[in-house]
């Protein structure tokens, strides 16, 4: 019998065995640290010959060159023509979906025109080139592609560049078909921290690029992180979390395989329930006991339920309200009669499932919004993945001849305050030209 750890928030010590619940060793594992580090040091050495031979010992691909790991555009396509009609369809719906809604994320530029003739503005410009990693072996998550690479290319990024890893040869077909829906300019079958080097110092065959994004096992987070500065990154995501408020009027099966649909990606995954109904609550605890002998990835989510996950009896909604907010959830459901009276007080979520047909694995495939979301509670300071990752922001400014006049009054008297001369005399030199 599965033992699941309930918590009320009105017993003393709660906060306390919260934090306890809701803390995870992210120590970082030495060995990986340190194999991360050589990996990274040698492909920015060798290039290409690095490559190679990493490629070779961790996925057992007998590659002699770099040519025989990429794949020709025509083979995404070949994937995408052999899919089941029903399965390109729905991934097909699920790209026009992204599509649409990352399409109004755009940013455009501006400017403005000051009375002395001063102009200032901003100028919008997309990345040249994006690195997306994608996970293969035991993972392969073509959702992941088209949540990565839709919004670049909405953006306007010119060169997608898909890296996955195909151990043993094994290449992923919805995966590649994804990869073609997606608009994904090149693919190379290589992966872990050898792939994230190639991406951020660049080879004789592997441009590189101007940000790298996409999830990725311990030895590619940790990359990722070495090579931020060189490029930008997406995040460092740690496991998958889901929060749920029920105000006690939904299947509780429903909440369950909600729980569920968290757990199963991973042992460190945490699946949350905030109620202020302690009947409902048993009856979660009911139907997760009958439900969780049927599902094919039980063992994951037994040790997931066990080791992180929590059942959480609360005053009312308002206290499940300040509950969340302080656990900042990477997914949060709000399984409520009216949703949108509570969503406007949510202030930190990466994503607000509103209702009780608004299950979360909508969102991870079609419903539209990104599903890269903040983990680890730093949605308190960060935003889904979207289009403006890959847009940056150029300031503009055009100084008239009267607006040197007055803008180098004030730039003098405090470039004199700091004690810079030459930045003094510099705005100094345009009022004198007058």
């Amino acid at each position: 019998m599965l033992n699941l750890f309930t918590l009320d928030s009105r017993a003393p010590g709660f906060q306390h065995a919260l934090a306890k619940r809701l803390a995870l060793d992210a120590g970082q594992d030495a060995s990986i640290e340190h194999a991360v580090e050589d990996i990274l040091h040698r492909v920015r050495g060798e290039g290409d010959a690095a490559v190679l031979e990493f490629t070779r010992r961790f996925d057992r691909l007998a590659a002699t060159s770099m040519a025989e790991l990429e794949l020709p555009v025509e083979r995404l396509q070949q994937a995408l023509n052999g899919l089941a009609p029903a399965r390109r369809q729905a991934l097909e719906q699920a790209a026009e979906r992204i599509r649409a809604y990352h399409s109004r994320q755009l940013m455009s530029s501006w400017h403005y025109v000051e009375t002395d003739g001063t102009m200032l503005g901003q100028q919008v410009t997309s990345l040249d080139r994006v690195g997306l990693y994608v996970p293969g072996g035991k993972a392969a998550y073509p959702s992941s592609v088209l949540m990565n690479a839709i919004p670049a290319q909405v953006a306007g990024v010119k060169e997608l560049i898909m890296v996955v890893p195909t151990p043993d040869g094994v290449q992923n077909e919805l995966v590649l078909a994804a990869a073609a829906v997606a608009g994904v300019t090149r693919v190379f079958t290589i992966g872990g921290a050898q792939a994230i080097g190639a991406l951020a110092y660049g080879t004789a065959t592997i441009p590189q690029v101007d940000k790298i994004v996409g999830p990725g096992n311990a030895y590619v987070a940790s990359a990722k992180r070495r090579v931020f500065g060189t490029v930008g990154i997406d995040m460092v995501a740690g496991p998958s979390e889901i929060l749920i408020i029920s105000d006690g009027h939904v299947s509780p099966d429903w909440v369950a395989m909600d729980l569920f649909s968290q757990a199963e990606h991973d042992e460190l995954a945490q699946s949350i329930l905030l109620c202020p109904d302690a009947a409902h609550i048993e009856a979660v605890k009911d139907s997760i006991a009958r439900l969780l002998p049927d599902m094919s990835r039980r063992q994951v989510i037994e040790t997931s339920l066990r080791d992180r996950a929590a059942l959480i009896l609360v005053r009312d909604l308002d206290e499940a309200i300040d509950i969340a907010n302080h656990i900042a959830p990477e997914h949060l459901e709000l399984s409520v009669d009216d949703p949108a009276a509570w969503a406007g007080k949510i202030r930190h979520a990466g994503a607000i499932f509103m209702g009780h047909h608004t299950c979360e694995s909508l969102g991870d495939y079609c419903a539209g919004p990104n599903h890269v979301l903040p983990t680890s509670r730093t949605a308190r300071f960060s935003s889904p993945l979207g289009v403006y990752d890959f847009q940056k922001r150029t300031s503009l400014i055009q100084v008239s001849r009267a607006g040197a006049q007055t803008l180098g009054q004030i730039a003098v008297e405090l470039a004199e305050g700091e004690g810079l001369q030459a930045h003094a005399r510099s705005a100094a030199y345009r009022m004198e030209a007058v």
